[in-house]
C-alpha cells in the first residue's frame, strides 16, 4: 500500500505542477480551453494576473506533496502528505461550491484517494 499512496500522492503533485503552468504561463490559451464554460473569453486576459496567483499557489501545493516524498521519517512523511492533501482536497471541495462541481472530481477526489492511501500505508 506504501507504493501505491506515493504513486497518488506523487499524482496529485503532477496534477498541481500541471495547473501551475496552465494558470501562470497559459491562461490565455490553454486556460481558456479548460475553464470555456466557466469564464467569458473576453475576460482571460483581463484575469492574467489573478490566474497567476492562483497558479503559483498551486505549484506551493505540488512543492509540499513533493517534499513529502522525500522526507525519510515516515511519521513525518506521513503528516507532511496529509497535510498537503488535505489543503488540496478542501480547496478542491470549495471550488466544487463556489465555481463547479467538475472541480471536485478532478481536484479532491484524487487527493481524498490519498489521504486514504496514505493513512493505510
Amino acid at each position: 500500500m506504501e507504493i501505491v499512496a506515493k504513486i497518488l500522492v506523487a499524482l496529485v503533485a503532477i496534477e498541481h505542477l500541471y495547473i501551475l503552468w496552465m494558470e501562470m504561463f497559459a491562461w490565455e490559451t490553454k486556460g481558456k480551453e479548460v475553464f470555456k464554460s466557466a469564464l467569458p473569453a473576453e475576460l482571460f486576459k483581463p484575469t492574467k494576473g489573478l490566474a497567476a496567483n492562483q497558479g503559483l499557489y498551486n505549484g506551493f501545493l505540488s512543492a509540499g506533496l513533493i517534499w513529502s516524498l522525500f522526507i525519510e521519517d515516515e511519521k513525518w512523511q506521513t503528516n507532511i502528505a496529509l497535510f498537503f492533501l488535505g489543503c488540496v482536497a478542501v480547496a478542491g471541495i470549495y471550488g466544487a461550491i463556489s465555481a463547479t462541481k467538475r472541480i471536485f472530481f478532478v481536484q479532491a477526489l484524487p487527493s481524498i484517494l490519498a489521504i486514504i492511501a496514505v493513512l493505510l500505508k
